[in-house]
C-alpha cells in the first residue's frame, strides 16, 4: 500500500509499507522506540484502518531513542511468532548509516569487542570477560568530509547501543553521541545514525522484502 504526500503531513509518522500482516515506519530521532513510539504506532494504525477497537500491532526490533530509521512491527501474533523467529535465526537483515567523527584510516573493516550492558550504557571490553557478549559488526566507509566519515554498517550481532559503543570505543563516535564520546555541541537529541535498509523474509508470504529509506541530507551532510 503507498501513500500520499498528505497522508505523511497529516500523519508524524512516516508510513513505508503496510499489508495484513506486516507494517514498516520510519522512526524519527527523539522518541523511544518502546512504548512511546509503539503508541504512536498503534494510534496512527487505528486511524488509518478506521478502527474503534484495538489494534493489534507489536515491534520486531528496536532502535535507539536518539536514533532514526526503519522499523518493523507485527500485526497478528503469527506473524509476530515467525518474525521473531527470523530474528533469532538472523534471516532479517537491517543495515545503518552514520556520520563518525574523524576520518577513518580504512575503507573497510571489521570491529569485535565484548560489551556489558550497565544501566543506560554499554561498556566495551577488548577482550573476553565474565557478563561481557560478543559484539562484531562490518562497515564500510563511503566517504571522507570535513573530518568525518560516513559508514554503511552492518550487524552481525545485536547488542544494546552495539554501534554507537564499539565506535566511540575505536575513537570515531556517531556525531553529536556525547554519551559515547562525541564532541559536537548541538540543541537537539538526534544522533547521526540511520536504520535505512530491511530485509526479511514476509512470514506468510514466505518472499524477501527489502526496504530502503534515505534521511534527508545523509549523503550531502
Amino acid at each position: 500500500m503507498k501513500y500520499s504526500d498528505k497522508e505523511k503531513k497529516d500523519f508524524p509518522l512516516e508510513p513505508i509499507y503496510l499489508d495484513n500482516h506486516i507494517l514498516i515506519l520510519v522512526k524519527p530521532a527523539g522518541i523511544a522506540s518502546q512504548p512511546d513510539f509503539h503508541e504512536e504506532a498503534k494510534r496512527w494504525l487505528k486511524t488509518k484502518l478506521k478502527k474503534p477497537e484495538a489494534v493489534f500491532l507489536h515491534p520486531v526490533h528496536r532502535l535507539d531513542k536518539p536514533a532514526s530509521g526503519l522499523m518493523l512491527f507485527a500485526r497478528t501474533s503469527k506473524a509476530l511468532s515467525r518474525l521473531n523467529e527470523a530474528m533469532r535465526l538472523r534471516k532479517i537483515k537491517k543495515t545503518y548509516f552514520a556520520w563518525v567523527e574523524g576520518e577513518l584510516e580504512t575503507d573497510k573493516g571489521q570491529l569485535h569487542h565484548f560489551l556489558i550492558h550497565e544501566s543506560y550504557l554499554a561498556k566495551v571490553e577488548d577482550l573476553p570477560k565474565k557478563n561481557a557478549k560478543s559484539a562484531i559488526l562490518q562497515y564500510q566507509c563511503i566517504k571522507r568530509r570535513k573530518g568525518r566519515s560516513l559508514v554503511e554498517i552492518e550487524l552481525d550481532t545485536g547488542r544494546y547501543h552495539q554501534i554507537r559503543a564499539q565506535f566511540g570505543h575505536i575513537g570515531h563516535p556517531i556525531a553529536n553521541d556525547r554519551k559515547y564520546g562525541s564532541k559536537v555541541q548541538t540543541s537537539h537529541d538526534a544522533i547521526e545514525l540511520y536504520h535505512a535498509k530491511l530485509q526479511f523474509p514476509h512470514p506468510v508470504l514466505k518472499k524477501i522484502l527489502e526496504f530502503t529509506w534515505t534521511p534527508p541530507k545523509l549523503f550531502i551532510t
